[in-house]
C-alpha cells in the first residue's frame, strides 16, 4: 500500500487529513496516511501555551500565540467551504473572534472528521531522506514521550508544520547591555506584561500592527514602533509614534536611523520568522523566505526537482485556512493520480509565469487579488466544494478600507459569509475594552443558549 507521511498536525495537516477523509467517504481507496505531530494535541500555532524557549522534552517551543490574539483578519475570508461558523457554534457570531473561538472552530471540524486516529502525537521529525533506487523516503522520528526513535519508510512525504515558529532576530549594537526585557514576537505571550511601560516595536508586518495594539489595550505607557523598508500607514493613537530603523542601544536609549532617540523599557522583535526544515535531506529541503510565490514549488505545493514531496502552507498568506485546504485537496490528488504532473520544463515555466506576476504587485489590494487567484486555480483542479474568491477578495478589500478608517476599533465592523449567506452580527463590546476573551464569556455575550 502507498503511505504518506504528513510532518504536522496544525491547521495545514488537518487541511490535508481532512481532504483524504474527504475522498474516502466518497468511495475512493487511499493510502495509509501516518500524520506525526511534536506537540501533545494539534492544532499548531492555535495551541497556546505558557513556555517559551523549549519544551518539557528539550524540544523548541512550536507556538507562537499569546494569549489575547483575536483574529486579525474577517472570519469570513477564513471560512471552510464545508463547515461554516454557524454549523460549529449553532449560531451566526460576530466577524472577528478571540483566539479561542478561533481554535474551538478548527478543533470542531478535525473532530467531525474523525482524523485523530492518523495522528502519532509527541512524535518529532528527526531526518528525512530519500532513496532514488527504491523512490521512497526513510522517516526517522522521535517518540518523545518512550524517548526512542523509530524509522519507517513512506512513498509521499507532506511536510505541514508551517513557517511561523522559527524566530528571525536581528542584532543591534547595544542590545546586549539593554537593561530592560528583549523577546521576539515568538516569545510574546501577555500584553499586560508591559503595562505603563515605554515599549519599542521593531518590525512593520502584521506582528507588529497587532503586538503594538495589544500592549496599548492593556496599558502600555507608549509605543514606538521602528521600521526598516515602509512604515504601517494607520492612525495611530497620540502615544504610538513611528521611527526609522533602529541603529543602535545606549543604555535604555534607543537611537534611529532619522537621528532621533527614545528611551524605552522593553524591546519586542517584530522581525518575521525562517523557514527551517532541518529534519530534511539538502536535496529535498525547501530554501525560500517569506514571500507570495515560492520558487522552485510546482503549484506552490510539489517540489519541482521531487514531486514526492510536497510543502503547504509556505507562502506569505492573507487567505489562511482556505488556502491550506486548496493546497491540501491539490496535494491528495496528486497522490489519488487525478491530476497527472507535467514535464520538469512545464513545472518550471509555470511558476516562472506566477514569479513574473508577483513582480509587478505593488499594494496589499494586488496582493490580494493574486493570492485568491492561486486559490481559484488550485480548487478549479479538484472537487473541493464551491468557494467564491472574488467575494473573499472583496471581503479583503473592505478590510483594509477599515483597518485604514480606524485601526484601533476595525474588529468593530461585520461581514456577511460567503459560505451561508448570513451576516455576522455586532460585536457588543468594542475589542478595545475586551479585556476578558474567553470562549465562555464571548459565546455567551454574542449567542447565549
Amino acid at each position: 500500500m502507498t503511505r504518506v507521511a504528513v510532518i504536522g498536525a496544525g491547521p495545514s495537516g488537518i487541511s490535508v487529513l481532512h481532504a483524504f477523509k474527504s475522498a474516502k467517504d466518497k468511495g475512493a481507496d487511499i493510502p495509509e496516511i501516518v500524520c506525526f505531530e511534536k506537540q501533545k494535541t494539534w492544532g499548531g500555532l492555535w495551541n497556546f501555551t505558557w513556555r517559551t524557549g523549549l519544551d518539557e522534552y528539550g524540544e523548541p517551543v512550536h507556538s507562537s500565540m499569546y494569549r489575547h490574539l483575536w483574529s486579525n483578519g474577517p472570519k469570513e475570508c477564513l471560512e471552510f467551504a464545508d463547515y461554516s461558523f454557524e454549523e460549529h457554534f449553532g449560531s451566526p457570531i460576530p466577524s472577528y473572534p478571540p483566539r479561542e473561538v478561533l481554535a474551538d472552530y478548527i478543533f470542531g471540524r478535525a473532530k467531525k472528521s474523525g482524523l485523530r486516529n492518523w495522528i502519532q502525537f509527541r512524535h518529532t521529525a528527526c531526518w528525512i531522506e530519500y532513496h532514488q533506487e527504491q523512490k521512497v523516503f526513510s522517516v526517522i522520528v522521535h517518540d518523545l514521550v518512550n524517548d526512542c526513535q523509530k524509522r519507517e519508510l513512506f512513498d509521499f512525504i507532506i511536510v505541514a508544520t508551517g513557517h511561523f515558529s522559527t524566530p528571525n532576530v536581528p542584532e543591534f549594537e547595544g542590545i546586549e547591555t539593554f537593561p530592560g526585557r528583549v523577546l521576539h514576537a515568538h516569545d510574546f505571550r501577555d500584553a499586560r506584561e508591559f503595562n505603563d511601560q515605554a515599549v519599542l516595536i521593531i518590525g512593520s508586518s502584521y506582528s507588529a500592527e497587532d503586538i503594538g495594539s495589544q500592549c496599548l489595550k492593556f496599558g502600555a505607557k507608549s509605543i514606538t514602533a521602528s521600521y526598516r523598508t515602509n512604515p504601517m500607514n494607520f492612525d495611530w493613537p497620540e502615544n504610538w509614534e513611528t521611527k526609522q530603523l533602529l541603529t543602535n542601544i545606549s543604555g535604555n536609549t534607543a537611537h534611529f536611523k532619522d537621528g532621533t532617540c527614545k528611551d524605552v523599557d522593553a524591546i519586542i522583535l517584530c522581525t518575521g520568522y525562517l523557514h527551517h526544515f532541518p529534519f530534511m535531506q539538502d536535496d529535498i529541503r525547501l530554501v525560500t523566505t517569506n514571500r507570495l510565490w515560492t520558487p522552485g514549488l510546482y503549484q506552490g505545493i510539489a517540489l519541482e526537482n521531487n514531486p514526492r514531496v510536497m510543502y503547504l502552507g509556505m507562502q506569505d498568506q492573507f487567505y489562511t485556512f482556505t488556502l491550506f485546504d486548496a493546497q491540501a485537496w491539490w496535494a491528495r490528488d496528486i497522490i489519488l493520480q487525478r491530476i497527472n504532473l507535467p514535464s520538469a520544463p512545464d513545472m518550471s515555466k509555470h511558476s516562472a509565469k506566477w514569479q513574473e506576476r508577483e513582480s509587478t504587485l505593488k499594494t496589499d489590494e494586488d496582493k490580494i487579488w493574486f493570492q485568491g487567484d492561486y486559490v481559484r486555480e488550485l480548487i478549479n483542479q479538484t472537487d473541493y466544494p464551491p468557494l467564491d474568491t472574488e467575494a473573499i477578495n472583496e471581503l479583503f478589500m473592505a478590510w483594509e478600507h477599515h483597518k485604514h478608517q480606524d485601526i484601533m476599533s476595525y474588529r468593530s465592523n461585520r461581514y456577511r459569509s460567503v459560505i451561508t449567506g448570513i451576516q455576522a452580527p455586532l460585536l457588543k463590546t468594542p475589542w478595545s475594552k475586551a479585556m476578558d476573551d474567553s470562549m465562555a464569556v464571548f459565546l455567551n455575550n454574542h449567542c447565549p443558549k
